[in-house]
């Protein structure tokens, strides 16, 4: 099953789960209860930490739930905030996810440090929940601004051409396994 957040981010292969943490773990949950998928694929756009560059690609089976406070030491959590689908060695970026988009490019590349490189607002909640349920589950993602100051208007000029590419991205991936 494919996935993805939904208002302006939708896409025709994909069902919508919702916007933010809390919606898409509230939505991806209903939907297992009552409809368990084999295989989870969450698609969206993500903001890069300074690594990835406009309009890449990025796959991955890891998330975390870090929120800005904690760069500073002026938070923790006693939660396990990071979660991971990836059975193999293959070292995965890890998406970072929040119910807000980081502005502070200073404090966001202490990010990298952590090997955290992007972030995207759902993909915890989806790890989560596909970790709940026993699901295999991964997301593919097209960078679509850079955590500064910019964030908001980058991301607006660049949506629906980041849509265009993980489309294409998704129906190429999806003929290549359907051919084997």
């Amino acid at each position: 099953m494919i996935i993805c957040a939904g208002n302006n981010e939708t896409f025709d292969f994909a069902q919508p789960m919702g916007v933010g943490l809390i919606e898409t773990a509230m939505n991806l949950t209903r939907l297992c209860l009552f409809d368990k998928p084999e295989f989870i694929l969450f698609v969206g756009s993500a903001g890069s930490y300074g690594d990835a560059k406009l309009f890449d690609i990025v796959e991955s089976k890891t998330a975390a739930n870090i929120e800005l406070a904690f760069l500073s030491n002026d938070a923790y959590t006693p939660l396990d905030n990071v979660v991971t689908t990836n059975e193999t060695n293959i070292k995965d970026i890890v998406v970072n996810s929040s119910n807000y988009i980081s502005t502070n490019e200073t404090l966001t590349k202490n990010f990298l440090k952590f090997g955290v490189g992007i972030e995207n607002m759902e993909f915890f909640a989806v790890l989560q929940v596909a970790k709940e349920f026993d699901i295999p589950a991964g997301g593919v993602f097209c960078i679509t601004n850079f955590t500064n100051k910019n964030a908001h208007e980058d991301f607006m000029k660049n949506h629906d051409k980041a849509k265009e590419l993980l489309t294409q991205h998704v129906k190429k991936r999806i003929k290549e396994l359907t051919s084997k």
